[in-house]
C-alpha cells in the first residue's frame, strides 16, 4: 500500500519539476495577501511582507489568520460608520 501512495505522489512532483507549478488562489486573506496552492503537487505558498511568494509554514498560517480577522473587523467598522453607502438613498450629484 505504501508503494502505491508514493508512486501517485511522485507523478505530480515530476510534472511540476518538468513543466513548473500551476498555482491557484486557495484563500484571499486581504486584497493584497493571498494563499496559493499548486493544483498538481498541492504545494502551498503565501505572500510575505515584501510581496514575494514564500512557503506556507504554520507561522505564516497563524499570521494570515490573525491578519484576516483584523481586516474583516476593520471592514465591518468602516461599513457601520458609513450607513449612507449601504442604504438605497442616493445623494444627487
Amino acid at each position: 500500500m505504501n508503494t502505491t501512495t508514493q508512486k501517485t505522489a511522485l507523478l505530480p512532483k515530476l510534472y511540476c519539476s518538468i513543466f513548473g507549478h500551476d498555482y491557484e488562489v486557495s484563500r484571499k486573506v486581504t486584497h493584497h495577501v493571498k494563499e496559493y496552492t499548486c493544483s498538481h503537487c498541492r504545494k502551498e505558498l503565501t505572500t510575505n511582507g515584501n510581496g514575494n511568494l514564500t512557503v506556507l509554514t504554520p507561522k505564516y498560517r497563524e499570521i494570515n489568520s490573525i491578519l484576516e480577522q483584523m481586516y474583516t473587523r476593520r471592514l465591518m467598522r468602516l461599513q457601520n460608520n458609513r450607513p449612507y453607502l449601504n442604504s438605497d438613498l442616493r445623494i444627487p450629484a
